[in-house]
């Protein structure tokens, strides 16, 4: 198995630090792919994918137009395209393109870079500010305390970076180029981040002859992280998925 942090994040190279680029994610995932073929032991033929949250969608974009990857699982996946249009942008994508427009220009003339912490500081501050989506405060809890938190990371974003995930769609041709066996797994409790919503769309949008959408009765996007119920719930079918297809 090969687990790699995304470019600009963890213990990943690149400057500056924190992009959140999807067709940068995409490429990171198909080096990942050409690295695993190189290797003696590896049966280029049986490579498989799991992505989880945003790599969930982005392991699924991936797979739509590099068939070198046999089968996929996204568990809990997010197309980060619609989210950025959506929740982060307030709803205002084209008020939020001129702004980091403003932010970009800026900061190529010399002007600070705009990081921005996507998450409340804590979750006595998100409850503070009213916040009462499950996924925000499941989120803050995860990664704003050492159960999510690891050397390197952050729940930063350099924002002016942004703007190339706005017209970018995880699920673009998944009706004609997306052929491998899919298995989706989500939460039965739907949030602002949009995992259930969007695994019911990959769902029916490819067309993998065999697909497979698993719901965990009961528990949330965060709670497929690391709860050991729902995360059986899905190992159940994720084991038997990929010995069966690869």
């Amino acid at each position: 198995m090969l687990v790699h942090d995304a470019s600009f994040q963890g213990a990943s190279g690149g400057m500056p630090r924190f992009i959140e680029d999807p067709a940068i994610r995409v490429s990171d995932i198909r080096f990942a792919v050409d690295y695993l073929q190189s290797l003696p032991f590896v049966d280029a033929g049986r490579i498989g994918a799991i992505g989880v949250c945003g790599g969930g969608a982005y392991t699924v974009r991936t797979g739509i137009t590099d068939h070198r990857i046999k089968a996929l699982a996204s568990i809990t996946g997010v197309n980060y395209g619609r989210l950025i249009r959506e929740g982060f942008a307030d709803f205002k994508p084209l008020e939020f393109i001129e702004n980091m427009v403003k932010m970009r220009t800026a900061e190529a003339q010399g002007g600070a870079r705009h990081m921005v912490d996507l998450l409340p500081a804590s979750i006595e501050a998100a409850r503070q500010s009213g916040t009462t989506d499950i996924d925000v405060l499941e989120a803050t809890e995860y990664y704003k305390t050492a159960c999510g938190r690891q050397p390197g990371s952050a729940t930063s974003q350099l924002m002016s970076f942004s703007s190339a995930a706005m017209g970018w769609d995880a699920f673009l041709n998944a009706e004609t180029l997306l052929t491998q066996p899919l298995l989706v797994v989500i939460g039965s409790k739907p949030g602002a981040f949009g995992a259930y919503r969007d695994g019911w769309e990959i769902y029916g949008r490819a067309a993998s002859r065999r697909k497979e959408i698993v719901v965990a009765e009961g528990w949330s996007h965060y709670d497929l992280y690391d709860k050991p119920e729902p995360v059986a719930i899905a190992m159940a079918k994720v084991v038997p998925f990929f010995k069966e297809t690869l």
